[in-house]
């Protein structure tokens, strides 16, 4: 009887829900990537507000190069899962920045001092590569942040 009433009330809110004008309910086909709902403003969005720490120029880049891969044919099969790979990649970047910008000064300078001693126990190679990143600001944390671990780098 439990699951009766349950099946019930979903049969009941399915025809009671509000339905949407027939022009509102698909995507125009000609404004979003074939075969998917996605309309390239929302990537750009997403990469706008997912990679703050980049330049416009960098965002640009990221957005140009994503969608010239999910206008390519060859990649129609993988349209869907290409997307929802980068925005789940996209989200967990931004939550990571919204995490870190929420931190102390104290929590940052301690965060870059264990940077510090984790940077200098690399391999001369991994720092120097590690290193250009951090100076050419292309971690994803706040500048703040970012400034203290290219001080870390640097020493």
């Amino acid at each position: 009887m439990f699951l009766i009433g349950i099946a019930r009330d979903m049969v009941v809110n399915y025809a009671n829900r509000p339905s949407l004008p027939p022009e509102e309910a698909l995507p125009d086909p000609k404004l979003v990537y074939p075969g998917t709902t996605v309309e390239p403003e929302l990537l750009r969005k997403l990469i706008d507000d997912s990679f703050m720490y980049l330049s416009d120029g960098q965002r640009r880049e990221i957005f140009d190069t994503l969608h010239a891969a999910l206008m390519d044919p060859k990649n129609a099969a993988v349209r869907g899962p290409m997307i929802e790979y980068f925005a789940q990649r996209a989200l967990t970047i931004r939550a990571a920045q919204l995490h870190l910008a929420k931190l102390s000064w104290p929590e940052k300078e301690r965060l870059a001092a264990e940077f510090k001693t984790a940077f200098s126990a690399l391999p001369a190679e991994e720092q120097a590569q590690l290193g250009e990143v951090v100076r050419r600001g292309l971690l994803p944390v706040p500048s703040d942040l970012g400034e203290l671990l290219a001080a870390a780098v640097k020493q």
